[in-house]
């Protein structure tokens, strides 16, 4: 059972990222802050969950968080910054969405850039200690699923439907077929040659 928050002196945020190390579609992150009560025993790190379980828990979360935001960034940003500051300003975009202004954040991963003056912790795997992280990287990972197969019906032959995105032998494959469209990160050095798609 995880830890609902890293402390539990103020409200707080727990804050993630979905997307990160993908070839092609913005970056998602969401926060969210969860009431006292919560427990939920199968709330875990999304990536440990199967897509059932992360879409029931979303339900779960949306209904019952005192608030909750995702934001995303996209990747002609992430191009011209880096994935890095891409993913840091798509978290403080979801935490300045939440109707409820957090008092303290529980950052997942080792890199967060201060938001405001709300005093902030990042935790290595916070996704698999405390439920307000797992629970943002839930909904992070499920909007950014339901973009991804939306933007497939655009562009099926690089399967985004399976892959979200993610280097796969099949992405990488159709990339060297196809090109890059749009919806690539040109800075990834994906291929080489760099062809895009009108």
């Amino acid at each position: 059972m995880l830890q609902l928050s890293f402390q539990n002196l103020v409200l707080e945020a727990g804050c993630d990222e979905a997307g990160r190390g993908c070839y092609a579609g913005p970056v998602f992150a969401a926060a969210v802050i969860l009431p006292k009560t919560f427990n939920n025993a199968l709330l875990n790190d999304s990536k440990k969950l199967n897509k059932k379980n992360r879409a029931a828990l979303r339900i779960i979360i949306e209904n019952e968080a005192m608030s909750f935001a995702v934001a995303q960034v996209s990747e002609s940003e992430i191009d011209a910054t880096n994935i890095l500051k891409a993913s840091i300003k798509a978290m403080h975009k979801a935490i300045a969405n939440l109707t409820i202004q957090a008092q303290y954040l529980a950052i997942d991963g080792n890199r967060f850039y201060d938001y405001k003056n709300i005093p902030h912790t990042t935790i290595i795997k916070g996704d698999g200690k405390y439920q307000n992280i797992a629970a943002a990287s839930i909904l992070a990972k499920t909007y950014r699923d339901d973009y991804m197969n939306t933007i497939h019906e655009l562009f099926p032959m690089y399967d985004w439907i399976n892959n979200k995105g993610y280097g796969t032998l099949a992405h990488r494959n159709a990339i060297l077929k196809h090109g890059l469209c749009k919806h690539h990160r040109k800075s990834f050095n994906i291929v080489p040659t760099q062809l895009e798609l009108l």
